[in-house]
């Protein structure tokens, strides 16, 4: 039985991550050969100091002290420059991972935000930034350091059994310390960065709304919700905070307590004559080092626990959501647009907000849309450009599913002026050329067919004029028809208008029409949703859509003649 695409896409993402990972494998194999370089050029102190006090200040021997010194410098300037290596490879291995998955989590985010507002979340390209500076950062290198401490030990036993025991009595405890700490601190810390990541999605929320909020006086209450969810974020991080402190200080004390242990029992085998005092001072300074990467991973589990719930997220996100399919490109179309007996539900929903519709256009045709709120005349425009897909049916572009074209090839095909008027950061000419090369040409033509070019050479810095995410420098009206000349700017064949009047005054709802009339005259096919009557003049057919089923479809001056004044249909 063959599988479908969307299973094999499924089962090939669920493993991209660690893919992604893998392809720095030799990176991660370099890092770890630096590390046992590292760790053997560790003991250069404590061989230094076993040297110096049980040969040169026994002989009193300058020369001595003078080679072993200057032996000691290189090999700890090569430790250096090791140690700088490993960081460097490190960080071009977390820019690689960085690369590789950057824009596959773009376009996933931007994929799970268009089929699932809800999940409309930059969490992921978080996650991404969370796991590389954790892979970037010190407290991977535990993990690195971490499988020499058996050999600092064994080295610990070659100088007396009694050192060995010591230091290993003090590593188990302590990997008993941390391995407590990983359990005692994961289920918190998991649902204070589950909680978190919910109170900065809301915040992020208000603000996209800050000038309602500020309106209509409703900045403190919401400030309280917020004020709620951020105390149970404190409240989940200051669990885990208390428990790993009361961990660490007894790490701490159990450290020193384990330092002087060694030094006093390293001091009675001396006096005893069993071992030379280098050798006391050197156990020291290797018992430290052999402890240390179990020490610095305590306090690098918090940094830990964070990576590798964002890694879960992120392999959750890739798995969910997979590559787009490429196709073959097709032919430029040339603007037939046919849905055939298509379903639509929303995403989030289990009601069909479209059911049955039917319709065929052909280039140079103009539909208007209308029928009572509700009646899934936005649904159908999104469906129509591709942005929510069918349940069940089939919306065609000259013949060929909707599905089956690549869009970047499609893409260019549509203009789209959605309900809600969204403007991107940039000048007024790139919004309008869709933030590609701008060509001054189309963006002059294009603003003159929207009614918009003698506005902009009014404005300070004209078609340079830069513009926010809420446009603050322009009113409603101007940025729908910024909107609209982005809409038909370039060449686009097929043009989605929805509710394209509902900010413009007379004179603009004029402009308009004359827009409309013109594309028809190009062969362009134009699909209008309109509450307001007057924009329907320039359409030669009217679609009435009613609990989201055609109620009408035909000539526009029979439909109108027959609805005009029937119940549910918005002036």
């Amino acid at each position: 039985m063959s599988k479908t695409p969307a299973a094999a896409g499924r089962k090939d993402a669920v493993s991209e991550l660690r893919e992604s990972v893998g392809r720095c494998r030799k990176a991660f194999w370099y890092v770890a050969l630096f590390s046992f370089f590292i760790n053997m050029l560790m003991l250069v102190p404590p061989i230094f100091m076993l040297q110096m006090f049980d040969r040169v200040l026994s002989s009193g021997s300058i020369p001595t002290l003078v080679m072993l010194l200057v032996v000691a410098i290189g090999l700890l300037i090569v430790l250096g420059l090791l140690e700088w290596s490993r960081n460097r490879v490190l960080v071009r291995a977390g820019a690689s991972i960085d690369k590789n998955l950057g824009e596959r989590l773009f376009d996933a985010t931007f994929f799970r935000a268009l089929r699932a507002p809800d999940s409309g979340s930059t969490q992921p390209l978080k996650d991404l930034t969370t796991l590389r500076q954790f892979m970037t950062g010190q407290g991977v290198f535990a993990f690195f350091d971490a499988p020499w401490t058996p050999l600092f030990l064994l080295i610990l036993f070659l100088f007396h059994p009694l050192l060995g025991f010591i230091s290993l009595f003090g590593a188990i405890v302590l990997f008993a310390l941390a391995y407590t700490n990983e359990v005692i601190t994961r289920g918190p810390l998991g649902e204070a960065n589950r909680a978190y990541i919910k109170e900065s999605d809301y915040a992020s929320s208000n603000l996209r709304n800050a000038e309602v909020l500020e309106a209509m006086g409703m900045t403190d209450r919401l400030r309280r919700r917020w004020m709620d969810m951020h105390r149970e974020v404190l409240g989940l991080q200051g669990v885990a905070s208390d428990r790993s402190a009361n961990l660490t200080a007894i790490s701490k004390s159990l450290r020193l307590i384990l330092q002087v242990s060694i030094l006093a029992t390293g001091a009675w085998l001396a006096v005893e004559q069993v071992i030379t005092p280098g050798v006391m001072i050197a156990a020291s300074i290797i018992m430290a080092r052999a402890l240390a990467p179990i020490d610095q991973s305590m306090h690098a589990w918090r940094g830990f626990i964070g990576a590798r719930g964002a890694w879960e997220r992120l392999d959750d996100v890739l798995r969910s959501t997979p590559k787009r399919e490429e196709h073959m490109d097709l032919p430029p179309p040339t603007g037939q647009l046919d849905a055939e007996n298509i379903v639509v539900v929303p995403p989030g929903s289990r009601t069909p907000a479209i059911r049955g519709v039917s319709l065929s256009l052909r280039p140079g045709t103009a539909l208007g849309v209308i029928g009572p709120s509700a009646a899934g005349k936005s649904t159908l425009a999104r469906a129509l450009v591709g942005v929510w897909p069918t349940y069940a049916g089939t919306v065609r572009v000259d013949g060929a599913e909707l599905a089956n074209w690549n869009r970047e090839q499609i893409g260019p095909v549509f203009g789209y002026l959605p309900q809600d008027i969204e403007l991107f950061e940039g000048t007024i000419a790139e919004n309008i050329a869709r933030f590609g090369e701008v060509d001054p040409q189309l963006v002059v033509e294009a603003a003159r067919k929207a009614g918009l070019h003698e506005m902009i050479l009014r404005l300070p810095e004209g078609y340079d004029t830069r513009i926010g995410i809420s446009s603050g420098a322009l009113s409603a009206g101007q940025r729908q028809r910024v909107a609209l000349a982005r809409a038909i700017y370039g060449d686009p064949k097929i043009i989605v208008l929805d509710e394209p009047n509902s900010n413009l005054d007379d004179a603009g709802e004029v402009a308009l029409t004359d827009t409309i009339k013109k594309l028809r005259e190009e062969g362009r096919t134009v699909i209008i949703i309109a509450h307001r009557p007057a924009v329907l003049n320039a359409v030669d057919q009217i679609l009435v859509l009613k609990d989201g089923q055609a109620a009408a479809l035909g000539d526009r001056q029979q439909v109108m003649n027959r609805f005009t004044r029937a119940k549910g249909l918005e002036r």
